[in-house]
């Protein structure tokens, strides 16, 4: 039986693990969706930001919480995150899930709802559904649900709060460390985990970048000069060639022809 969810409303959990699956209608002015997950503490942060989940980290450490591929099916797209809960670590309290829109805010995307899976039936109906509704139309990322521990169990509840920071304003709020890629001197500095600083707002991921990452080389500043290919047409020879008519000389003036023979005479 599938559970259709209002704002704020929760249900027990039987399945040991879950498939959380964010559905939209695609189109022309509609933009891309990414699903991710926060794993919190009992303190609501994350204990370091192995503990978000996103594209550019769609694995967590444990292997209990990943992303699986983007889909396109009958009724629109799915990007969908899949936990492990009966086998998470008992400091994990929560685990949000989270939807970002790339390039546009969620009043554009149309029909967003998440659907909760028990992970280990397959084609079964959802266990829960809950219709993601932005409350401004000015976000660009929202909490859409959470998996909570309740007791030796689990719920989820249908959260939907929506943050125009988009997902880097929401993955700092739970602890996430935002690499802004300088030191505190001003030198660049490498992150030392893979944290959201990737994350840009909007996201540029579809920037052409150079073939396979070579540098390609600078054009010389003075080319040389472009020589004929074989097989195109040469300059022309001063000599004709070989096997061609040789042109007629001009007619000498004083030339006359010598008096015709008797044989040329009529009688």
């Amino acid at each position: 039986m599938t559970h259709a969810m209002l704002k704020g409303s929760n249900v027990p959990l039987e399945a040991p693990a879950v498939r959380a699956v964010l559905r939209w209608s695609p189109g022309a002015d509609v933009p891309d969706v990414d699903a991710s997950a926060l794993l919190l503490g009992a303190d609501g942060r994350v204990r370091s930001d192995e503990d978000f989940v996103f594209y550019n980290q769609p694995r967590h450490p444990s292997g209990l919480v990943r992303r699986l591929p983007k889909k396109r099916v009958a009724e629109g797209l799915t990007d969908t995150v899949e936990a492990d809960l009966a086998a998470l670590d008992r400091s994990v309290d929560r685990v949000l899930i989270t939807a970002s829109s790339d390039g546009a805010t969620f009043r554009a995307v149309r029909d967003l709802r998440i659907l909760l899976f028990d992970a280990a039936v397959s084609g079964a109906e959802p266990v829960a559904l809950f219709d993601v509704k932005p409350e401004t139309g000015e976000e660009t990322a929202i909490i859409c649900g959470e998996l909570y521990r309740r007791g030796d169990g689990w719920k989820f509840r249908a959260v939907g709060q929506g943050y125009p920071t988009g997902l880097v304003g929401l993955a700092t709020e739970y602890g996430i460390s935002v690499d802004d890629g300088e030191g505190p001197d001003g030198a660049d500095s490498a992150p030392s985990t893979p944290s959201v600083s990737s994350v840009p707002q909007p996201l540029p991921r579809h920037m052409a970048q150079p073939a396979y990452g070579y540098p390609h080389p600078a054009p010389p500043a003075h080319p040389p000069a472009v020589q004929p290919s074989y097989g195109y047409p040469q300059p022309a020879s001063p000599q004709p060639a070989y096997g061609y008519p040789q042109p007629a000389p001009a007619p000498d003036p004083a030339f006359v022809l010598p008096p015709m023979g008797p044989q040329f005479i009529r009688p």
